[in-house]
């Protein structure tokens, strides 16, 4: 298993943006095989989003990622993001 952590920091003004993108994000590798889950989340203690997506395995994640990321390609996250996206890539230990 692999998953893949993102953190989004957005600015108030382009929170729904970011949310709609994280959503493209996610619909463009939905029901792939290899795809496990995905979800867009928000933190109930801040303004923080969370990008969540659990592939079978790293292999998995190589094969969808760019597909993913060609869907939000275009997208200004650093106008959208008050600070760097902190994303994480985790293997179970």
């Amino acid at each position: 298993m692999f998953i893949l952590m993102s953190v989004h920091h957005p600015r108030p003004e382009h929170r729904g943006a970011l949310i709609e993108s994280m959503h493209r994000y996610g619909a463009a590798i939905r029901g792939r095989e290899g795809l496990v889950a995905i979800h867009t989340l928000e933190d109930a203690d801040s303004d923080r989003l969370v990008g969540l997506a659990v592939f079978a395995s790293r292999d998995a994640f190589e094969r969808l990622a760019p597909v993913a990321r060609a869907a939000v390609s275009e997208d200004p996250f650093d106008e959208w993001e008050s600070v760097p996206i902190d994303g994480f890539r985790l293997t179970e230990v």
